[in-house]
């Protein structure tokens, strides 16, 4: 078996928080506006996404740390999302259906060259399968 490569690391951008720095913003001067406002950009930055040839981890949690981790040959379909508020700023959320018990949707929030990162995972997960001798079969 070949040697696990990385292709891609990332992390989502904040401005998926931008909704709540504003409304929370404008009420600073109650204090807790910023313990909110510093919670949620801690969660975002500590939110990391890595691909490899085999796996796409995601590593999360500010104080207590947790990281899932996904096998390529296990994705079904993908999908991209752009909503208006995410396309205004050039980025995209990424969906992958996976046939994965502990995760069978993984989402890949808000970021930049969606199209471009959906491509090199659609292209890992046919290269692991030919690699694992895999195929995805539907009953149903």
């Amino acid at each position: 078996m070949s040697n696990e490569a990385p292709l891609w690391n990332g992390t989502p951008s904040q401005v998926i928080n931008l909704p709540i720095f504003v409304i929370w913003g404008l009420l600073f001067w109650l204090v807790i506006p910023i313990f909110i406002i510093l919670w949620k950009w801690l969660v975002v930055k500590c939110t990391k996404y890595e691909l490899t040839t085999q796996r796409l981890k995601t590593r999360h949690g500010v104080f207590s740390k947790k990281m899932d981790e996904l096998e390529l040959y296990r994705v079904r379909d993908y999908k991209l999302d752009q909503p208006i508020f995410l396309r205004l700023f050039g980025l995209a959320n990424i969906t992958l259906q996976t046939s994965d018990k502990s995760t069978p949707v993984v989402v890949i929030r808000a970021i930049p060259n969606g199209e471009q990162l959906r491509e090199l995972i659609r292209n890992a997960v046919e290269d692991c399968r030919v690699k694992k001798r895999v195929r995805e079969v539907d009953f149903e």
